[in-house]
């Protein structure tokens, strides 16, 4: 979808791209625990990458770096997705085998205005770390 930025001509987020170690492990979470769907897929075994839509049409990419791809956190900080139902969503990712770190609670943003949120945070299956957003503001 095309945003409103006239500067660059559209704008916002097509995708996040990150390298994995293991691809059907991944594929498996991202589409079977998180409800993500697969958009395009190229390259071969464990070399090949899936674009995966998230759910309205901005997209997570993962690409498979095999065995001998480093498995460390601070790949990037951490991947927000949006939800209306922070606790169903986390049932979801512990099903899927997420490690759950922080589990959904309320959070006063300290933004201008205060906004209130509710939040929770798990690891996928490279470590990564991801955050459910849960408000009405954003």
């Amino acid at each position: 979808m095309a945003g409103n930025n006239p500067t660059i001509g559209g704008g916002g987020f097509h995708h996040v791209s990150m390298r994995v170690r293991d691809i059907d492990a991944s594929s498996k979470f991202y589409i079977e625990g998180l409800g993500f769907s697969p958009k395009l897929t190229w390259g071969q075994g464990e070399k090949r990458t899936i674009l995966l839509d998230t759910g309205d049409g901005n997209y997570f990419e993962i690409s498979g770096g095999g065995p001998e791809a480093p498995k460390q956190e601070g790949i990037f900080l951490h991947l927000a997705l949006r939800t209306t139902d922070c606790e169903t969503a986390v049932e979801r990712a512990r099903a899927a085998g997420a490690e759950i770190t922080v589990e959904p609670k309320d959070v006063m943003l300290p933004s201008v205005p205060p906004t209130p949120v509710r939040i929770a945070f798990f690891k996928g299956p490279d470590g990564e770390l991801i955050e459910l957003f849960q408000n009405e503001a954003t």
